[in-house]
């Protein structure tokens, strides 16, 4: 005798990847009532959550919703699907849920109340393994042979069916790749016809041409109370650090796509550095033409301004000889000095990655076309955004879509056989 409709259950599902995103989908699935078996390459699940959290755990973002969608940039309308089905506010609540209190910060940023990611995550997994799933650990995922999936184990390589059970892919990006972000399954999926746009850094630092003077003696400083802007765009106040090579830091993340598109398109980015955002240039201008007697023009502008320091080094890094000298073109250069960025870090030293499987690609947002059945969530989707709780809470919201939209085909795959 055959279930009616109203007593259909799903049957299996696979996860592949014990990140946010993953771990998520798996959660939406058990609920479901699916039987979920959730692998990863790594000896445990949620490391880059883990490492993301040491100086803090940021969950998401307390601003308006309007704004915090369009911080999404160019496909803010494709990841507002995500947002929708799991919004800031729920997160909160989902978070509560687990026995952690959440607070506010003075930037806006959500936080654990305690700061740390540990806890969080493991009275997730504990709910997890409350509802069911089933963790296989250091299953390295290799790709589709003959129809089953293929995983590289400590054991050997094995096999497993997927025939009447969903899949979802949540395998991350290719940043920090020693956590098991490594974006190797980008061929795995081309082999496949699957649309993939290269995977780029993204919140990533960027080198300049500095002299061995200034790198020696300032790497490491950070330059506070200052603003940047991509040439022709609008300051943004902010502050980040010198490094050997060029420049980091949450400021600079904050710009990192529209610097690192415009290298791509150019070769190389100009920007402008603000060394004194809480100054006019009316002011600036005046102080630095005020008579200095004596002084030199560096103890003058210490003494009326209060350069110094990193700030000092980086006036004279970048500015010629002549315009030093020109009171004029020093008051410009105070309020818009010029820096050349050249390329970006490797993508494994930054927080996240742009590029994945374009959104084109996917069949109802998460499907993979001409692979029925296998979806895919989280940061391998072709998204990026700034730090601040954007990135997880968008990946939150990616799996719990994914895995939603695997429970249906569940379902109806049920239904029909």
């Amino acid at each position: 005798m055959s279930e009616s409709p109203a007593t259909v259950r799903p049957r299996h599902a696979i996860v592949i990847g014990g990140g946010p995103a993953g771990l998520m989908a798996a959660e939406v699935l058990a609920a479901g009532g699916a039987r979920v078996d959730l692998y990863d390459a790594m000896p445990s699940v949620g490391r880059k959550f883990l490492l993301a959290g040491k100086g803090g755990m940021n969950i998401t973002h307390a601003e308006d919703y309007d704004a915090f969608v369009a911080r999404y940039g160019a496909r803010a309308d494709a990841v507002k699907a995500w947002l929708d089905a799991f919004p800031p506010q729920q997160v909160r609540a989902w978070i509560h849920g687990l026995g952690i209190d959440t607070f506010v910060g003075t930037s806006g940023r959500v936080f654990p109340a305690d700061m740390k990611a540990a806890p969080l995550l493991r009275a997730w997994l504990h709910r997890l393994r409350e509802a069911g799933v089933t963790f296989h650990m250091r299953h390295r995922w290799l790709g589709w042979r003959a129809g089953a999936l293929v995983f590289a184990t400590p054991d050997g390589e094995i096999e497993v069916d997927p025939a009447g059970a969903a899949t979802v892919l949540a395998l991350g990006g290719a940043s920090w790749a020693r956590l098991g972000s490594d974006g190797a399954w980008v061929p795995l999926l081309a082999e496949r016809g699957v649309d993939v746009a290269p995977l780029a850094p993204a919140n990533c630092g960027f080198d300049a041409d500095w002299s061995a003077h200034f790198a020696d003696r300032h790497a490491g400083a950070p330059l506070t109370t200052v603003a940047l802007a991509l040439e022709g765009d609008t300051f943004r106040k902010g502050q980040f650090v010198v490094t050997r090579t060029g420049i980091e830091g949450s400021l600079v993340y904050a710009l990192s796509a529209p610097i690192r598109d415009r290298i791509a398109r150019d070769g190389r980015a100009n920007v402008r550095v603000d060394l004194l955002p809480d100054h006019d240039p009316r002011r600036v201008l005046e102080e630095v033409t005020r008579p200095r007697g004596t002084r030199s023009m560096s103890s003058h502008l210490q003494s009326r301004l209060g350069i110094k320091g990193v700030k000092s080094g980086l006036l004279h890094e970048c500015l010629g000889k002549a315009d030093y000298a020109d009171p004029v073109k020093l008051a410009r250069a105070l309020k818009a000095l010029p820096l050349v960025l050249r390329c970006p870090r490797p993508i494994d030293e930054a927080i996240s990655s742009a590029g994945g499987v374009r959104f084109e690609a996917l069949a109802g947002g998460t499907m993979l076309r001409g692979l029925p059945g296998v979806f895919v969530a989280g940061e391998m989707v072709d998204w990026e955004a700034p730090t601040g709780g954007y990135l997880l809470t968008a990946c939150f919201g990616g799996g719990r879509v994914a895995g939603r939209a695997a429970l249906e085909w569940l379902v109806n795959s049920c239904r029909r056989n």
